[in-house]
This record gives structure tokens, sequence and C-alpha cells, in this order.
């Protein structure tokens, strides 16, 4: 089993890949902010600045990135996941980033979603979001072995759902169902970033995941 680093552990997402990936035996660490309600079994939990996860990630086999561009992450982000990013290269650790839905296309050769119209209290974050994937596709450091993940549309603490045990990876293209709706549950979403880990499929891809 390996040593897989989640950054941003406590949140939704990060709190569903904590799960899984301790489920199936794996050396799980969670850095966040604060200490979790519920710590989950055999998992050692480290909390900071977000700046401080660098120093967790030599050693690892995977780091899973979590964070979001709000509050005092507004504007920083990218920053830090170019520190995530080096600091993964020059240990041989594989970088897994949870990127939104925004920035995947709604068809083949169309321009990704942010790119359009979407509402104004998410365009900032959106647009943070996909200059950090942008990144890692145009100028990630030789050799970084990394992966983007994009949810469904569907997708949140408001809408957790349950685990099914399955879902569809696409690539940056939205995954909808025969009737219309993109959505997947955080345990399987968690379940399809555990699997990359563990069969290493996708590496220097960007892939979208949904029922």
């Amino acid at each position: 089993m390996g040593k897989i680093l989640i950054i941003g552990g406590t949140g939704y997402t990060g709190s569903n890949v904590v799960t899984e990936a301790a489920a199936r035996g794996h050396q799980v660490t969670s850095f966040s902010r604060s200490a979790p309600t519920t710590p989950a079994a055999g998992v050692v939990y480290r909390h900071g600045r977000a700046e401080d996860a660098t120093a967790l990630i030599a050693g690892q086999d995977a780091v899973v990135a979590t964070l979001s561009p709000r509050g005092d992450l507004v504007g920083r982000l990218h920053g830090l996941y170019q520190d995530f990013a080096n600091a993964a290269a020059g240990t041989g650790a594989r970088l897994i980033v949870i990127a939104g839905f925004a920035s995947l296309r709604p068809a083949a050769g169309e321009p990704r979603f942010v790119e359009g119209e979407i509402s104004e209290q998410f365009r900032s974050e959106a647009l943070e979001m996909d200059g950090i994937r942008e990144w890692l596709a145009t100028g990630a450091p030789d050799g970084l072995d990394w992966t983007v993940f994009s949810p469904a549309g569907g997708y949140g603490s408001w809408a957790a759902g349950e685990r099914i045990g399955t879902y569809r990876l696409g690539g940056d293209v939205a995954l909808f169902d025969e009737n219309g709706k993109s959505e997947i549950s955080g345990a399987d979403f968690a379940l399809a970033v555990v699997d990359e880990i563990e069969r290493h499929e996708h590496p220097r891809e960007h892939i979208s995941v949904a029922y």
C-alpha cells in the first residue's frame, strides 16, 4: 500500500478521499487548517497554514490537492499549487489535483465552460482553478506525474449522495446520463480518485467523473 497525503483532507472532497484511501489500507496523512469532527481510524492528521503542506510532500507516493480559492486562499492558490508541484516533482510523488466542472467542455473542440457565461458568484473561483489546470498542462515541471480530476456538475456537499460503487471516466468533455444529468456522489468520486492512484492509468491527463 502507498503513502498518500491529502491536502484539504477535512473538506468535502478531501474527507471522502481520506476515508476511501484509509479503508483500502493506504498510509494516509490528512493536512488541513483544523482538526476533523470525526477522525478516521488509522489516519495521521496534521494542521497548519496551507503553505505548511509543502513540507509534508517528501516521502509520499501520491499527493491529492483538494483546496479551493476561497477565503484567504483567493488569488493565492495558483502559487501554492506550483509549490506543491515542484515539491512533488523533486521527490517523485504523483500529484492529483481536484479542479471544477467549469474546466470541462460541453463537447469535443468547444470552449470550456469557464470560457463562456457562468454565474458571477463562481466565475473567479472557476478561473483560478482552471488556471492551475492550464499551467499543469503547459508549464508543469519536467517529470511531474500529474492528473487533474473534474467532478460532475451536480457534485458537492449539497448533493452528497451515496456510495454506489460505480462511475464513468471521460476526458475533458463533461459526462451526462441519458436524462441529461451530470452527477456523482462524494464517495464515488473518491472511489475514482483512489482507483487512479492505484492503477496509474491517466498520467498527465485531465479527466472527468460522473455516473
